[in-house]
């Protein structure tokens, strides 16, 4: 894989149903033999691969020649965590980083997408408007009430100073659809962001006032 600034050449492709967002956590469980190749040279070559959202075809290999088709922007997942859970599976926990555009994909005999990219910028990191507050609030009592169930999906540290780990949070835990949250994943002015996801907050009665 060749790398520049901002075009990674070859980078391998996970195509899944769902949407990673950067700063986001992303588990798995590993079984097909392709992907845990894609395990073993990422922790090798301390290398990321692309997470894409998928829009036809399933996450698992059919024998049928199923069509496979993906979004057109993704996220690089890096490894964070893998433990092997029993002979030839693994358990896998990621953190997002940084988007990209895909180029033309191509796939190995062995079933692995590969795909040449262009790296997206890093949101930049600014301060929530006053305006968002409520909402910057409610991201904080959802984790607590997560915290107290048993169950966090963020990764530390919380970042509530910035609009664009609050909007991606929130977006990952709302009841929208793969689609809305991809348009929402690739944004690139991460207040508006933001303020989409409070508009929908207050339209549910999740949030009032100022």
């Amino acid at each position: 894989m060749t790398d520049s600034a901002s075009h990674l050449a070859g980078l391998p492709l996970f195509p899944l149903q769902t949407v990673l967002f950067p700063g986001g956590a992303l588990s798995l469980k590993v079984f097909e033999a392709r992907y845990l190749d894609l395990v073993s040279r990422c922790m090798r070559e301390n290398s990321p691969f692309g997470v894409v959202c998928l829009n036809q075809g399933s996450e698992v290999r059919s024998t049928g020649g199923e069509r496979v088709r993906f979004e057109a922007v993704g996220v690089l997942a890096r490894l964070q965590d893998v433990d092997a859970e029993q002979t030839g599976i693994l358990r896998v926990r990621c953190l997002g980083a940084q988007r990209f555009r895909v180029g033309p994909p191509r796939q190995q005999d062995d079933g692995l997408w590969f795909a040449g990219v262009d790296l997206i910028d890093a949101d930049a990191t600014v301060a929530p408007p006053a305006e968002l507050a409520p909402t910057v609030v409610a991201l904080t009592n959802a984790i607590e009430s997560l915290r107290t169930q048993g169950h966090l999906p963020f990764i530390e540290p919380f970042q509530m100073d910035d609009a664009g780990w609050v909007a991606n949070r929130w977006c990952e835990i709302l009841p929208i659809s793969l689609a809305a949250k991809q348009k929402l994943m690739e944004l690139e002015e991460p207040t508006l962001r933001l303020k989409l996801v409070d508009e929908f907050l207050r339209g549910k009665g999740v949030v009032q006032g100022n």
